[in-house]
């Protein structure tokens, strides 16, 4: 028995996992690919880019998506390298407990729940906020008292469409993963269909002067906060490029679909990347047609909150805004919905390990899903979404997500020298350049978010580590197994 805590997984028990998994492989490619483009593509796109537009990059905005998709792809290639070599419930948490160490992939499994949680805590009140005013759009009122938090109401309230709504996809999810990737795949149409429709409808509005001078000189601007904040240039893309990152968190959550993959050695790799790059070419067109239609000294006040829909609505055009709305709706469902199918996969593969109680890897006899796990996250989930106000959680779902960014290409990275002749399906090609590149560019992009998301992350993880040494070293399955 190795009681080490930097005690590895050997290869031939993840094998054993796979052989006995009871989940239903019924996903091809190209649902795994809408499962990562319905996680990337959410609000973001609809709101990240007023604020990066005129507070950071102006209309250079489209190359802080390049620098951030850049920033991406190589995190995206290593995780595609390990998802094909090692195709398991867990994702990251998985790929570190098999080359770095137990110890490490707690860490990276708890970081992955902050994320997933906080994510789909987030997305919840975020959709809130728009089904409210798609009603608003046909004259219907809740009253505030249901649509607000008791903190920012001052009295009692529930965010009752928030609390719905993450029962509605929780119930989706335990139904079983092919209806849910169903739904996704219809609402991931829907948006990519809405996305290239704002791509070309607004192309027949831009005016070439709003990109001129397309980035221009570096100057003090005034945040909501009050701060005085240097902006534009190059010191304003790369702000903007951290400012936007949150927009392209998701693809990872392919990756823990692995045990239900029909041939997750070809397919997953192939996802990751194809939904990554999608996504990224999307952002841009939409980024150069935002900051081509207005000038991006006027996004400012409601036009921060919206900026698509009110850059349709200053070119004349205001039955642009429902189905801008509408889709934002949709796609923030389709978010929630992998966020929360993410973080129960990450649950199953701790929980078969013997790191978390047993009650988060129990599969449902009929529907083949860990529906135990999956109405736990609900609950919580709802009951934070309605009733608690959400800040900085976006920088904390970012914290969690760079960090298991930041730990696979450490991980693919070591693997390389300690396993070099292991079978390797996909494999990355210049991963000496790549991953150091991927660990120095997310560990900057850690180093740049707020304070308070940052102390709070870390609490978390200090937390996590208390509940490892009480609860998972003692009952790791490693002990009696090796």
């Amino acid at each position: 028995m190795n009681n080490s805590i930097w005690r590895k997984k050997p290869m031939h028990m993840f094998e054993q996992d796979m052989q006995k998994s009871e989940l239903k492989r019924v996903l091809g490619k190209w649902s795994l690919t809408a499962i990562g483009i319905g996680a990337i593509i959410g609000g973001g796109v609809f709101v990240l880019t007023g604020t990066a537009a005129h507070y950071h990059a102006g209309p250079a905005l489209a190359l802080s998506f390049v620098i951030a998709g850049i920033g991406c792809i190589f995190a995206a290639l290593c995780y595609a390298e390990f998802a094909a070599m090692l195709p398991v419930e867990g994702s990251a948490y998985a790929y570190a407990y098999g080359t770095v160490g137990e110890l490490f992939a707690w860490i990276i499994g708890w970081g992955l729940i902050l994320e997933y949680a906080m994510g789909a805590m987030t997305v919840a009140v975020s959709w809130s906020g728009y089904f409210n005013k798609l009603l608003h759009l046909f004259g219907l009122h809740l009253p505030e008292n249901l649509t607000n938090d008791p903190v920012t109401f001052g009295g009692a309230a529930v965010n009752l469409p928030a609390l719905i709504i993450v029962w509605f996809v929780t119930w989706i999810l335990v139904k079983g993963i092919k209806e849910a990737a169903s739904a996704n795949n219809l609402i991931v149409v829907l948006k990519v269909a809405v996305i290239l429709f704002v791509i070309i409808m607004g192309a027949f509005y831009i005016d070439v002067a709003n990109w001129t001078p397309f980035i221009p000189e570096e100057t003090l601007v005034e945040h909501e906060s009050g701060e005085m904040l240097p902006a534009y240039g190059w010191g304003g893309i790369i702000s903007g490029a951290s400012a936007i990152f949150f927009a392209y968190i998701g693809f990872d959550a392919v990756s823990t679909q692995a045990g239900e993959a029909i041939n997750p050695k070809k397919d997953m790799p192939f996802a990751i990347i194809a939904s990554l790059l999608i996504c990224t070419v999307l952002y841009i067109a939409v980024s150069l047609v935002l900051t081509g239609m207005m000038n991006y000294k006027d996004i400012t006040g409601d036009a921060l909150k919206a900026p698509v829909a009110f850059a349709f609505d200053q070119a004349g055009q205001p039955w642009a805004v429902f189905i801008i709305t509408a889709a934002a709706t949709a796609g923030l469902l389709s978010v929630m919905l992998v966020m929360m199918l993410g973080q129960t996969r990450v649950f199953l593969g701790m929980a078969k390990d013997g790191l978390l109680p047993k009650f988060f890897a129990e599969v449902h006899p009929t529907f083949k899903t860990p529906y135990k796990s999956t109405i736990l996250v609900g609950a919580v989930v709802s009951l934070v979404a309605g009733f608690t106000p959400i800040s900085l959680l976006g920088d904390m779902t970012s914290f969690g997500t760079l960090f298991a960014f930041t730990m696979v290409c450490l991980a693919v990275w070591i693997l390389r020298f300690r396993d070099p002749n292991r079978d390797r399906p996909f494999k990355v090609s210049g991963l000496n350049i790549i991953a150091p590149l991927g660990i120095l560019v997310n560990t900057f992009l850690i180093l740049n978010l707020g304070r308070t998301a940052q102390i709070f992350a870390i609490a978390w993880l200090l937390f996590g580590l208390v509940v490892y040494f009480l609860y998972g070293r003692p009952r790791s399955l490693l002990n009696t197994r090796e």
